[in-house]
């Protein structure tokens, strides 16, 4: 009995290494949205001349927003790695800049990520509100104090967990 246990954590621990092919997953979609993040930067500087200072700034903000989410994807990648796989060994490898992440505070960083993004698209929408209806505004309103109030609980709840473990 005790083998057939034995067996039963390995097999549950070796299962981690499934995630690797959503890592590899992630890492492929990164380098595809850097071809489209590439596509829209070239269209943005062929039109340079041509956008008005408000379309510019609703371009700049668009690129923002794409480097924002290729960095949560990075972020999300590196960081659940190193949580729920294996550790980088080699010594080469210095991932101190992403600082110590544990499952907790990568979902404070991933809920501020989505805030920031939302932010970003929010202050679009409001840039070119004529192009909306307002009760279409007032949901995606709704929607981002929903994404704010959700990260300011996470990092609340992260808080009170780190004091409960001192």
């Amino acid at each position: 009995m005790k083998a057939v246990e034995i067996f039963v954590e390995r097999l549950i621990l070796a299962s981690r290494f499934v995630l690797v092919v959503f890592y590899v997953g992630l890492g492929l979609a990164l380098a595809v949205y850097a071809v489209s993040f590439m596509a829209k930067l070239w269209k943005v500087a062929a039109s340079v001349f041509v956008l008005s200072d408000a379309e510019m700034i609703l371009a700049m903000l668009a690129l923002i927003d794409a480097a924002l989410v290729a960095s949560l994807l990075v972020m999300v990648m590196i960081s659940s790695y190193e949580n729920f796989v294996s550790r980088f060994d080699d010594e080469e490898a210095d991932i101190s800049f992403l600082g110590k992440l544990d499952s907790g505070s990568l979902k404070i960083k991933v809920a501020s990520s989505i805030v920031a993004i939302s932010s970003i698209h929010l202050l679009q929408v409001f840039l070119n509100a004529d192009q909306y209806a307002n009760d279409r505004i007032m949901w995606l309103t709704i929607l981002h104090m929903a994404f704010v109030i959700s990260a300011l609980l996470l990092g609340f709840l992260e808080k009170l967990m780190a004091k409960t473990k001192v």
